[in-house]
């Protein structure tokens, strides 16, 4: 078998909204669990608790998520701030 190598480079990864973008689902995911919790004997009777138990995990595993993209962002814009700082740098006199 033959090995397989791109014919072109790879697109730059898309930045966007990336702490609301995950926020938000977050909350989309918690809401989803609230609003199936009262059906809870139905889900139970006909098979599908596992729907509610999936709401409540992409939940927890969004808390996750927020907790790393904000670190994540907060890096980014820490080593922006660190490069610019330095392009901004004067340079010292020479000593005479």
């Amino acid at each position: 078998m033959a090995k397989w190598t791109p014919t072109h480079e790879a697109p730059e990864p898309l930045e966007g909204p990336i702490v609301p973008t995950i926020i938000g689902l977050t909350i989309l995911w918690f809401v989803l669990f609230l609003v199936q919790l009262p059906f809870y004997g139905w889900f139970d009777d006909h098979g599908h608790l596992w729907w509610l138990w999936t709401c409540l995990a992409g939940s927890g595993l969004g808390l996750i998520g927020i907790w790393y993209v904000r670190g994540r962002d907060a890096a980014l814009k820490r080593v922006a701030a660190d490069a610019a700082a330095s392009a901004t740098e004067t340079p010292s006199p020479a000593a005479e």
